[in-house]
């Protein structure tokens, strides 16, 4: 198996992380625990992010410990030995010989974990690890006074991507354009919303690629359910659907939304308020700017949105009544458009750092190398009782978003290639047939 990464990338991350630590510090990551689905099957494994950012580890079991001791830095892998009974069912691992290889001092079995990190505690003045992701390392820790989180250090660095992270971003956000494309493209109405499901994510597989998240389709009214899970009901014609799906490569996610209408043709009301979104979503990528406040983005969509919800005739205030607080902007252009403008992605796709609306910790500024999503919406639920608005918008759920690097030339749209105009939609949906 080869590493995604130059040995000489992880040990700068490593270098980097103790760099902020204090002096005789012990850090130990576990990976993820397999979950079960149901009796004796598993859940597809997915390793732990800080494990991946680390040092690349991707089987299951891994601990990853390291420490320092004046300038020196020694880390070790700890990983399942060999074992040909477990070997014929669940496939060759690497093994503690073959693990050599990995950007680390050492590499021990899992079996001499306990042993051995309690060796290392007793020379050890600092302990941080991350609690919660393995009882194994929680039970071994359990004595201990005080225990630090790592994360605290290792999220900021994480807010930054390298050129090598770039480049699997930009993968992943070409994959997921090309899958959403295809999607578009063989759309008829009619269709399941599994269908459309199948589509996006079946282009991921040919694309030795896997999604990031469960992938939400949702068509009429499902559009308007923001976190909508179910992708079981029929498209039908006049119907807009919302795909919001995403891909990794090497761990690495991208994020994508569209809104298209399943019979090729956006009607007056669904136009009026894709428009509306669209100039948002535009307004926002441009606010992606080295050195800008993080909550400009969020700003600079909000004053768009809620103007265009007074000219439409749905909100019936001037511009600073329908913002609300200035800081909190909680006005009622909040009942259509509830969630944050973007977030941090990454190993993650909502990515460690901050950067959520309303998440404690946001980057106070923008920094070349950052990459986030822009992804503004407008949602007409015709089942929620608390709003009023004029009955034509009734049912549509928009919402667009695209990936963004954040350059010293500029915001850079990782997705650019997924179609969004409303003449490239129209003329692209269907076309498959």
């Amino acid at each position: 198996m080869d590493l995604p990464f130059e040995s000489s990338e992880y040990r700068n991350r490593q270098e980097r992380l103790f760099a902020e630590l204090p002096d005789s510090s012990i850090i130990i990551i576990p990976t993820n625990e397999r979950k079960i689905r149901s009796n004796d099957v598993v859940y597809p494994f997915r390793p732990n992010s800080y494990m991946l950012y680390l040092c690349g580890w991707t089987e299951d079991e891994g601990v990853f410990v390291a420490h320092n001791h004046g300038k020196e830095i020694v880390s070790i892998l700890f990983v399942p030995p060999r074992d040909t009974n477990k070997e014929i069912w669940e496939g060759i691992r690497i093994g503690v010989e073959g693990a050599k290889s990995w950007p680390v001092s050492s590499t021990y079995s899992i079996d001499n974990i306990e042993s051995e990190i309690l060796k290392i505690m007793k020379q050890s003045n600092h302990v941080f690890t991350i609690p919660g992701i393995s009882n194994s390392i929680d039970n071994i820790c359990k004595g201990i006074d005080e225990i630090s989180d790592p994360r605290l250090i290792i999220d900021p660095m994480r807010r930054i991507k390298s050129a090598k992270e770039i480049q699997y971003m930009q993968e992943a956000a070409s994959i997921g354009s090309q899958a959403h494309t295809y999607a578009m493209e063989n759309a008829a109405p009619g269709m399941g919303e599994w269908e459309i499901q199948s589509s996006v994510e079946g282009y991921f597989m040919n694309s030795k690629s896997t999604w990031s998240f469960p992938s939400i389709v949702g068509g009429g009214s499902n559009a308007t359910v923001l976190h909508y899970k179910s992708n079981d009901c029929l498209v039908k014609d006049g119907d807009l659907v919302l795909v919001d799906a995403g891909c990794e490569v090497n761990g690495y996610a991208s994020d994508i939304t569209r809104t298209w209408p399943i019979s090729g043709r956006f009607t007056e009301s669904q136009r009026e308020i894709y428009e509306l979104v669209l100039k948002a979503e535009k307004a926002g990528i441009e606010a992606c700017q080295v050195g800008s406040p993080w909550s400009t983005m969020h700003l600079v969509v909000s004053e768009i949105i809620a103007q265009g919800l007074i000219d439409l005739g749905i909100l019936d205030c001037d511009l600073k009544e329908a913002l609300g607080d200035e800081t909190k902007l909680d006005g009622p252009f909040r009942n259509f458009f509830m969630h944050g403008t973007g977030h941090l992605l990454g190993l993650d796709v909502h990515d460690v750092g901050g950067g959520r609306h309303g998440d404690p910790g946001a980057p106070e500024t923008l920094e070349p190398g950052m990459v986030l999503t822009i992804e503004p919406g407008l949602y007409f639920a015709d089942w929620r009782e608390d709003i009023e608005f004029p009955e034509r918008f009734s049912g549509i759920g928009i919402r667009i978003e695209d990936d963004v690097l954040v350059t010293n030339d500029g915001p850079l749209v990782l997705s650019s290639s997924c179609p969004k105009e409303i003449i490239e939609i129209e003329d692209i949906v269907g076309s498959g047939f």
